[in-house]
Order: C-alpha cells, then sequence, then structure tokens
C-alpha cells in the first residue's frame, strides 16, 4: 500500500505523546502527554496547539456526547470538561496507584469506554484491561504488565489489544450488541531480536479491517492485515512511536504520537524529532472515533 512519507506536524518534544484522538466535529486532533500531563489540541489549519494542564498523568481520553472528555487518569475514571479540567470521578482505580495508573483506552462504535492500566514496575503483571460499567469496572483481561493497542475491528466482532513488554497482540469475539466478551487469544507475537526490540504500543484500524500498530523502540508503524499477517511497514525518524489515529477531512491522515522520556542523551541527539506529533498521507481511510454516552 502505497502512503506519503511521515513528516513531523508538531515539535513540541512531548515527554510521552500518546492517544490521539481526530474531532470530526472541530476538526482537530486532540492527544495527551501523560507525564506533562497535559491535554492537547492541534488544528492542523492553523498548526496552532493548545495545552491544557491536569492534575495528574493522564493516559487516554475519548471524546463525550455532550462535550469535553472521559479519560483514564492515575486515580480513576473521570469526566472532563471542554478544558480538561476533571469534573467526577466515576470510579477509582482498583489497583494500588503507587504503581499503576490507566494507560490506552477507547470507546467502541456504541460508546461504551474501555481502558488498561500499566503495572509500572512491569513485576507482577498486574495490569488489566477493564469496561466502564454502571459504576463499576468490569475486567476483560488480567496479568497484564502494560495494557496497549485497544482497538474494534469495522464490522465489530473482534476486540484487539497488546501487552506490548510481551511483544504481543491480542483478539477476542466481541458482541458490539451486548457488549459480551470471549476469550482471548493470541493473534501476533512479535520475536525481538538483539538489534529490534520493536513491540507493539498504541493502534488504529482501518476501513478495511486492518489494525495499524505504533512499534516502540522499533522506529515504525507495522499494519496488520484481518488474519494477523504483516501487510506493511512504515518507517519513522525517531525510535519511540507511540500511537497512532486516522484523521483528516476524510480519515486519510494517520497522526502518530512519540516519546523521548527514558531516552539517552546520544539517542535525542540523533534523534531531534522524538516527542514529535507525525502524520502521513494513507491510501484507505480510518474510521470516525467513537464518542462515550454514560447511558451504554
Amino acid at each position: 500500500m502505497s502512503s506519503s512519507e511521515p513528516r513531523c506536524v508538531l515539535d513540541l518534544q512531548a515527554q510521552l505523546g500518546e492517544c490521539p484522538r481526530w474531532d470530526e466535529r472541530e476538526q482537530v486532533l486532540y492527544w495527551v502527554d501523560i507525564l506533562a500531563p497535559a491535554l492537547h489540541r492541534f488544528d492542523p489549519a492553523t498548526g496552532i496547539d493548545r495545552v491544557f494542564a491536569l492534575p495528574e498523568h493522564i493516559g487516554c481520553f475519548a471524546l463525550r456526547e455532550e462535550g469535553g472528555f472521559i479519560a483514564g487518569l492515575r486515580s480513576g475514571i473521570w469526566t472532563l470538561d471542554e478544558a480538561a479540567r476533571p469534573l467526577q470521578q466515576l470510579c477509582a482505580n482498583p489497583e494500588d496507584t503507587r504503581t499503576s495508573r490507566f494507560n490506552d483506552g477507547r470507546c467502541d462504535a456504541l460508546g461504551r469506554f474501555f481502558a488498561g492500566t500499566i503495572d509500572e514496575p512491569k513485576a507482577g503483571g498486574n495490569g488489566h484491561l477493564y469496561r466502564l460499567g454502571q459504576g463499576q469496572l468490569d475486567v476483560l483481561s488480567a496479568g497484564l504488565m502494560t495494557s496497549n493497542g485497544l482497538a474494534f475491528s469495522p464490522d465489530g466482532r473482534w476486540l484487539y489489544h497488546s501487552d506490548t513488554p510481551r511483544f504481543t497482540i491480542y483478539r477476542s469475539p466481541y458482541d458490539l450488541a451486548t457488549g459480551a466478551w470471549g476469550e482471548r487469544e493470541v493473534w501476533v507475537r512479535i520475536q525481538p531480536t538483539a538489534s529490534d526490540r520493536g513491540r507493539p504500543d498504541g493502534a488504529a484500524v482501518d476501513a478495511h479491517g486492518y489494525y495499524w500498530s505504533a512499534f516502540y523502540e522499533g522506529g515504525r508503524v507495522a499494519r496488520f492485515a484481518p488474519d494477523g499477517t504483516l501487510d506493511a511497514v512504515y518507517p519513522l525518524p525517531v525510535r519511540c512511536p507511540t500511537m497512532c489515529a486516522f484523521g483528516g477531512d476524510d480519515l486519510r491522515t494517520l497522526y502518530i504520537t512519540t516519546a523521548r522520556a527514558g531516552r539517552s542523551a546520544e539517542e535525542l541527539e540523533r534523534e531531534p524529532l522524538a516527542g514529535g506529533l507525525f502524520a502521513m498521507r494513507t491510501d484507505v481511510p480510518g474510521l470516525p472515533e467513537p464518542r462515550w454516552r454514560a447511558s451504554v
């Protein structure tokens, strides 16, 4: 599949850029710097990036149908207003917040919110993937080190997610109508080498059902076919892409967040654009990002 070369459209040197989300109503890209912590609003038409500071780490968010956001913060799942100010905690983080925070998440096509956690010491695999219910968090997957890569197939039949440090992408049967899910299975397992420790981080699914995964420490975005075979690879000029999302008026611009936290001085000297926001044009469009509905 052809595409343009990825280019840096915003050189902000984010510590841990993550969770890009295209807002089709405003025609802007929202994204986060987890460690800042802050929510960003990037307008590609003007190049202006607005920054909304937060009181604690923000791992993921989704747009709310009525405006504002729902977000996975370190302390739990919160609603935020249009300026990212916390409004209400819907559920507390059930894990030890000294070593756990919410990480990757998004809504399914009917507006249910899902979010996973990261076991920061990577010691016991204490992370989980949750779905927000009515005042509670339902566990979909346990024993994770870093819950990541959450996405859904266009027909709503598959739920994908990855455990980044384990170099593995899973999928589970999913019933969009009821929200029921089946037992997870290994869908893609990456074999690391001494020279390539690239592993699956955040992801997006395109309109043809192909899964695009940002490979952290791999300097690339990989596109996988619905059967799990590798379809294409798109190199980046930085080593640590974190997540991708489709945007633009035709949903054919792939935005890619990146990170610079924890990188050596020598690497950052070689890669001055680390932490920047990148974009590339694609032949196949993505899917509109669902918004959270409190009623589901």
